[in-house]
């Protein structure tokens, strides 16, 4: 792939997935290899074919909908915690290590954020390790179902990411179960976000320029849009909403892990459409606890890797720690203490 053809796209590509569900290997192979080719040049596609029922997927935002419609005093209930599970209120995050762009201003968004279930008896939350600790619930009398909505799509969304890991691997000549290792205990996050009209301001967005930090994203909008993606001209891609589409993208950390043969594209939502914008976002990401060094099949022979190995713990720490008000503030209060 020569680097003339990176970031040179001005549409987001469509993949049918449906053949990595089946047992054709010739059709997954393929699919594969068309999943290469966009990751490479794009780093963001439409996935659809998978058989994540649409119903599934409106309940999500539905309930999304019926949290951020509570009284803040209600939501505040599950301000965000240290293990990154909660109410983030409005405008509670600036992308100050996004790569792309210079950010002072704070994204016009609030969200709730559910990550990997740890109990409370779980080892990993008893040693008080990073971001392991049990999810905060709406009350079941305020939002019924609600709890039984999310974890069901969580299920479904862990089963197409999985999917997608496995294509991953064979696009790049590895076995189709050769990362699966990497995501024993994956870190997972589903971000219910809710984005209100935002004013024409410089400088405002309702998320800023940024890359995303972890493995791959699976994103499903609403029909409102506002998400835009960056091709090598600096020119803004819209990436509108597709019915029963998924739109993936690659982070940060795939990027590093295939010695940037993958590429980590920015981009931003901007809403101005005049109607309040939900998505959500799942981000499926390596366990904590696993160092990722540049893949050998993606460093040229006689080459060095791009990047010193990482565990990946650390590595997302740093950026929550950097771009989200509450952990700063708890920072400097652990600094002063």
């Amino acid at each position: 792939m020569g680097e003339r053809e990176r970031g040179d796209f001005s549409e987001i590509p469509i993949l049918d997935v449906s053949a990595l569900y089946g047992a054709d290997q010739d059709a997954i192979r393929a699919t594969a290899a068309t999943l290469r080719r966009y990751l490479e040049t794009v780093g963001f596609l439409y996935v659809v074919g998978h058989p994540i029922p649409r119903a599934d997927v409106e309940a999500v935002r539905e309930a999304s909908k019926r949290f951020f419609a509570l009284p803040e005093d209600e939501k505040l209930k599950l301000k965000i915690d240290r293990n990154f599970r909660g109410y983030l209120p409005f405008a509670g995050s600036t992308i100050v290590t996004s790569s792309v762009a210079t950010v002072s201003k704070p994204n016009q968004s609030e969200s709730i954020f559910f990550m990997h279930e740890v109990g409370e008896d779980d080892p990993r939350a008893l040693a008080e390790k990073p971001l392991q600790g049990p999810n905060q619930w709406p009350d079941e009398a305020a939002l019924g179902g609600f709890r039984e909505t999310i974890e069901n799509y969580v299920g479904e969304m862990s089963t197409l990411a999985r999917k997608m890991v496995g294509a991953i691997a064979l696009s790049l000549g590895l076995p189709a179960g050769s990362l699966d290792r990497y995501f024993d205990q994956p870190t997972t996050f589903l971000r219910l976000l809710h984005y209100p009209t935002q004013p024409h301001e410089e400088g405002l967005f309702g998320s800023a320029p940024h890359t995303d930090y972890g493995f791959i994203t699976l994103l499903a909008q609403d029909d409102v849009g506002g998400l835009e993606v960056k091709n090598k001209a600096g020119e803004w891609v819209p990436a509108p909403p597709i019915p029963d589409s998924f739109v993936m993208n690659v982070g940060d950390i795939l990027a590093r892990w295939s010695n940037d043969q993958f590429v980590s594209t920015p981009h931003r939502v901007i809403n101005r459409s005049g109607r309040e914008r939900y998505s959500q976002p799942f981000f499926f990401d390596p366990s904590m606890d696993e160092t990722i060094a540049a893949l050998p099949v993606c460093v040229p022979a006689g080459a060095s890797p791009k990047y010193e190995p990482v565990l990946y713990g650390d590595y997302l720490m740093e950026r929550i720690d950097k771009n989200y008000h509450y952990r700063k503030k708890k920072a400097a209060e652990a600094a002063s203490a």
